[in-house]
């Protein structure tokens, strides 16, 4: 057989020029925090929940070597947008040098963020970025890492990236890296409120060390999660998980921004099953019975001038977009 008429291997398939991902923000149904470790972290067991609040990234191949990112503002929560880094310290730019660094890819790529999650307002938004970026370029340079070796990367990144990658309901341990799906079929429904000012995450952990210190409580490492929680979680019982849930972060996050206890009282005054600060904050989560509950609280949240939104969860992890046609 001439080489002209011999079968030729198949072409690789080709690399998109610009690819756009999803993730979603998440809050803590509970949070147990222990007490600070040698190298300054606190072990925690939490019950993350992904909800219907998504970040957005695209990423698109660029000529020059290096990544560059711009941020826009979207959604109904009106995120302000203007201190958050665009340089190297940027997490989604760091998950793109991460993902170049492991693979060996140049790391020639602009990202495009579009922030609809509280800015340090307790949801995990610049992880669900970095979550983002990670799948995008995987896509972007045809690299072909599976979730399993972009979750190793996710970890190296932060607590929350590798739930930002994996999506649902997970448990939590560790200083939250270390992640157990817990099943959940059935939706719960939310409306976050989101304050004026964010908070710092250390600040908030520093602020309850020094709680407990003034107050002389001692607490164990936590070993698992409440049985309880995950029960409701699972059964997405309402009315069970608002009886249950928890956040050991939340009299930190008070003592520090003491206006949340009126938007706490106002979420449950207008008909919340429960209200929790949403890990270190400042987001405000309200529990409702179901969708028209979570309606009716945002509508009047709305009024009483709050910004405020219906959400729910468990919402799959980063996911890939359909291209934008042009």
């Amino acid at each position: 057989m001439s080489a002209a008429n011999s079968p030729s291997a198949p072409a690789p398939p080709r690399a998109p020029a610009s690819v756009r991902v999803s993730a979603p923000g998440k809050i803590n149904v509970s949070l147990q925090v222990g007490p600070p470790r040698p190298d300054g972290y606190h072990g925690v067991a939490s019950v993350y929940l992904a909800v219907s609040l998504f970040e957005e990234v695209h990423a698109t191949a660029t000529d020059t070597d290096g990544v560059t990112v711009t941020v826009q503002s979207d959604g109904a929560l009106h995120v302000p947008v203007a201190g958050i880094p665009l340089g190297p310290d940027n997490l989604a730019a760091r998950a793109a040098q991460a993902l170049a660094a492991h693979t060996g890819h140049p790391a020639a790529v602009h990202l495009h963020i579009i922030k609809r999650v509280p800015v340090a307002g307790g949801m995990g938004g610049g992880s669900a970025d970095a979550a983002a970026a990670l799948v995008a370029c995987n896509a972007l340079w045809n690299t072909g890492l599976s979730n399993e070796e972009l979750g190793g990367i996710a970890a190296g990144l932060g607590a929350d990236v590798p739930f930002s990658l994996l999506g649902g309901a997970a448990v939590g341990l560790g200083v939250g890296d270390r992640l157990a799906p817990a099943l959940s079929e059935t939706p719960l429904h939310w409306v976050l409120a989101a304050s004026d000012s964010g908070l710092s995450t250390p600040a908030v952990y520093g602020a309850l060390d020094a709680l407990r210190a003034e107050q002389q409580i001692q607490v164990p490492e936590p070993e698992a999660a409440d049985p309880s929680i995950l029960a409701a979680v699972r059964s997405g019982n309402a009315r069970d998980l608002a009886a249950v849930m928890s956040n050991d972060l939340q009299d930190a996050a008070l003592a520090l921004a003491p206006e949340l206890a009126g938007l706490l009282h106002a979420g449950e005054r207008l008909g919340a099953l429960a209200g929790m600060v949403s890990g270190s904050g400042p987001t405000i989560a309200f529990l409702t019975a179901d969708s028209d509950a979570a309606a009716e609280l945002e509508t009047a949240l709305h009024a009483e001038g709050h910004r405020a939104l219906a959400v729910l969860g468990p919402v799959p992890g980063a996911r890939l977009l359909p291209a934008v046609a042009g």
